[in-house]
This record gives structure tokens, C-alpha cells and sequence, in this order.
């Protein structure tokens, strides 16, 4: 298979990204594809709207724009979606990057993904230096795992984090809380993940895209769901953090960890440290907020790194303090129009 090759001068004279608030930015969720193999009910609509192939920035261009970002400092970099690996070819870019790993430039590559083509690729990915994975997992009930992700097979999906798991790369397991659900799956699904060495993060469902008009249907506040876990299972607090929002609890019974994202009762953005990039090149600054900067036109209209490396610069200064997912006064969230499939989560 052919490998990108990127090696024009990196942007990395200059210092860092830094945020109006003092926060380093130094990790970029860069989504490869807009398009998925699922329909999550809270992620999709059924009847997606997809964008025309000539505004997806090819492989190339996505590498040379993390090229760009490793240049300004940044060290982490998760490949999303959609699904990131039904983008055809996507391990050109993985091992492109892989270089940036063995040279130090970057500190972390990684993915999210919904595990149905982990079971084919993982061997590939640890190759390419990726040591974790989050896999989206919201249930072990085949019937329930069907209805939420409208064409999903759950056998599958356990395949894929098996493969991970024999191939050295360290799994979590995310979950959507969704009412009326996760109160009954939730202690199942941490005695399996833990019985395996998984730690598992539960994420409460945001007002993105179609799912704004069922918000209020599906949300489960996290707080709620501790409740319920914490009657079967002993729940002690840990210092452990991720690096990321979640904030983590120790199960005595299992010694696994697991892990609440709370993004609509309890804001976590005080440390932000990332941007959200799509598979256009539009860089969205804040899940919460729908202010984007277009890279993917930058790119195509100049070589020049530099003008696109300042492009990013200025709208690093426009980050938002943090998310705006508040209720109105009508009781209904605010949300953004786009589909978090757009935007990688």
C-alpha cells in the first residue's frame, strides 16, 4: 500500500497554540469522512445527506494539514468520523502519520470508532504506532444494539475489539447514556469491559443535528445513572484523569475504572486543549458553538503552509471559554444544527 509522504518544512519555529484563556491547544480531532456504515439514532439521521466527494479533502491534503498542526505544537491527534475506517485507503494516512510517532514530532495517534472494521484493520493500526482506541458501544444486547444503530451488528463489533485487544492496543469503551436503556445495560456493560481490562466512559447525549427534537426523550443525566450503577456496584473516586473530559470512579467489586462525561448538567471545558477538525477542512473551535474557520479552502489555495498555519493561529483566538449547551427559557437545549457525525464527537 502506498504511503503519503509530507516532509515540507514543519511550521514548528514558531511557538504554540495558545487559546484567549491560556490553554494550550494541543490536540486535534481530525474527522476522515463524513459517512458511516451506522445510523446511530443520536449520532445520524436515517436518510443522511452526505457531502459531495469533491469537497472531502483527499488523503494528502489531510495528511499536509496535520503537518501543519504537529508544526504549531500539537501532540495528539485522533482520527474520527463518521466511521473513520470505511474511508477508503485511510491506512495511507495512519502510516504517514506514523512517521511523525517514530520521530517524536508527535506524541499520540488514535482513533474513534464504532469496531466494525477494527476486526480487519487492527493488526494495520498497531503497526502504525496507535496503542488505544475508543470504541462507541452503548450495548450488549443484540436487539437493542440493532435499533440504536439502525444496520449495526453487534457480533461484529465484539470481533473488532477482540482483534484490537490480540494486536497490543489498549481499548476503551464509550457509551451514550440514553433514557430508558443505559439504566438497565449500564453494570452489564462495566462487569464486561472490566472483566477484559476495558475502562468504560459514559457520555451524556448532546442537542446536535436531528437529534435536538428527541433530546429530551433520550437524555439521561449522568448523575441519575451513578445513582443507579452505584447500587450494584461500589463506586470510590480516583484522581485518575485521561487527558480528556471524563472524570473517573473506581469500581471496587472489578478494580476497572469508569468514567462520566457530563456535557449538559457539569462543564468540563475549563482544560480544553482541542480543536475539532471536519473532512472539508472547516476547524470548529468548540463542539458547543457552530464558529468554524474553512483550512480546507486555505489549503487548496496556496502551497504555502505559512498561510494556512496563520489561519489557524487567528482562530485559536476566537476559542470560546467554553460549550453553550444550556437550556433556554422555553426548557429547550441549545444546540447546533450539524450532526455530530460532522464534527467526529
Amino acid at each position: 500500500m502506498t504511503t503519503l509522504v509530507h516532509d515540507r518544512p514543519s511550521a514548528a519555529a514558531a511557538p504554540g497554540l495558545v487559546d484567549p484563556f491560556g490553554r494550550p491547544i494541543t490536540y486535534v480531532r481530525l474527522s476522515v469522512t463524513d459517512r458511516c456504515n451506522f445510523r446511530c439514532v443520536y449520532c445520524m439521521a436515517e436518510k443522511m445527506t452526505f457531502l459531495p466527494h469533491a469537497e472531502v479533502l483527499r488523503l494528502e491534503e489531510l495528511d499536509r494539514l496535520c503537518s501543519i498542526f504537529v508544526g504549531l505544537g500539537v501532540k495528539k491527534i485522533r482520527l474520527t468520523g463518521g466511521e473513520p475506517l470505511v474511508r477508503r485507503g485511510v491506512m495511507t494516512l495512519f502510516q504517514s502519520l506514523s512517521r511523525r510517532l517514530r520521530s517524536g514530532e508527535l506524541g499520540e495517534l488514535t482513533l474513534t470508532t464504532n469496531g466494525s472494521q477494527l476486526a480487519r484493520y487492527a493488526g494495520e493500526l498497531a503497526a502504525c504506532g496507535v496503542k488505544r482506541v475508543n470504541v462507541s458501544l452503548d450495548t450488549l444486547d443484540p436487539a437493542d444494539f440493532a435499533a440504536i444503530s439502525r444496520r449495526g451488528a453487534l457480533a461484529g463489533v465484539l470481533e473488532g475489539v477482540e482483534a484490537a485487544d490480540r494486536a497490543g492496543i489498549k481499548v476503551k469503551i464509550n457509551a451514550v447514556a440514553q433514557k430508558g436503556l443505559t439504566e438497565n445495560c449500564a453494570v452489564p456493560l462495566i462487569r464486561w469491559a472490566h472483566e477484559r481490562g476495558y475502562d468504560v466512559t459514559f457520555i451524556e447525549v448532546m442537542p446536535l443535528g436531528d437529534v435536538v427534537g428527541a433530546w429530551s426523550q433520550r437524555f439521561l443525566p449522568l448523575a441519575e445513572l451513578r445513582d443507579v450503577v452505584s447500587q450494584r456496584l461500589t463506586l470510590l473516586p480516583t484522581p485518575y484523569r485521561s487527558g480528556g473530559p471524563a472524570r473517573y470512579w473506581q469500581v471496587e467489586e472489578t478494580g476497572g475504572r469508569v468514567g462520566f462525561i457530563t456535557p449538559m448538567t457539569h462543564s468540563f471545558c475549563e482544560s480544553c486543549n482541542r480543536v475539532r477538525v471536519t473532512c472539508s477542512g472547516r476547524m470548529y473551535l468548540c463542539l458547543g458553538h457552530e464558529a468554524a474557520v474553512d483550512l480546507g479552502q486555505a489549503l487548496r489555495a496556496s502551497d504555502d503552509d505559512a498561510a494556512v498555519a496563520a489561519a489557524i493561529r487567528e482562530a485559536v483566538t476566537r476559542k470560546p471559554k467554553g460549550h453553550d449547551f444550556g437550556a433556554r427559557e422555553s426548557g429547550a437545549p441549545r444546540g447546533a444544527a450539524r450532526p455530530i457525525s460532522v464534527t467526529g464527537g
